[in-house]
């Protein structure tokens, strides 16, 4: 027993003896049911702070949660329109070949006007996230970024381990690489 529950009980039974009904027996009773009332009431404190240790868990659970969910969120709406990128990406190719093509002829109004549309294109898909990947020749191959669809000998020294040449253009959405960069890598 505690020493502030020795206290409650001394400062109940001095004031009992001075009662002349009083027997040891209602004293031990009173005794019993102090102490029992005590240990009930140490006893809902223990439930009392296994309830609020509860509560803390499962608040601190629900905010790991609520943080876990925004940031899937979040990248949900980052790539949210990867696939709609992905099927328009062989139409900037072709929008490429065709402007290489229209180069060659003589009607530079109508090269224009494609090219006006070109740009326009590939600006709304910039301000949605899209860009490309530059690549060149001479850039050293790095396969988290370039995918090498083969190896040539190498037309000079320099040129040992390097990207010859670009095959098909890359692109990436926000963070994400969506289409790696097909090269020719030397050796």
């Amino acid at each position: 027993m505690s020493k502030k529950n020795k206290s409650e009980l001394e400062d109940i039974l001095p004031g009992e003896e001075a009662n002349e009904t009083a027997t040891p027996e209602t004293d031990q009773e009173e005794i019993k049911d102090l102490e029992e009332s005590v240990s009930e009431e140490e006893r809902l404190r223990e439930e009392l702070s296994a309830e609020k240790d509860k509560f803390l868990r499962l608040f601190a659970e629900f905010e790991n949660y609520k943080k876990r969910t925004s940031k899937e969120r979040m990248d949900l709406f980052k790539t949210a329109g990867q696939e709609v990128m992905v099927a328009l990406l062989p139409v900037l190719d072709d929008f490429d070949r065709a402007m290489a093509e229209m180069a060659k002829l003589e009607d530079k109004e109508m090269f224009k006007g494609v090219e006006l549309i070109n740009n326009k294109l590939r600006e709304t898909l910039k301000s949605k996230g899209l860009e490309q990947i530059e690549v060149k020749q001479g850039d050293t191959f790095d396969a988290e970024v370039h995918d090498a669809i083969t190896q040539i000998p190498a037309p000079n020294k320099k040129l040992k381990g390097k990207i010859i040449d670009v095959v098909e253009k890359g692109f990436r959405l926000g963070d994400r690489i969506i289409r790696h960069p097909k090269v020719v890598v030397g050796n």
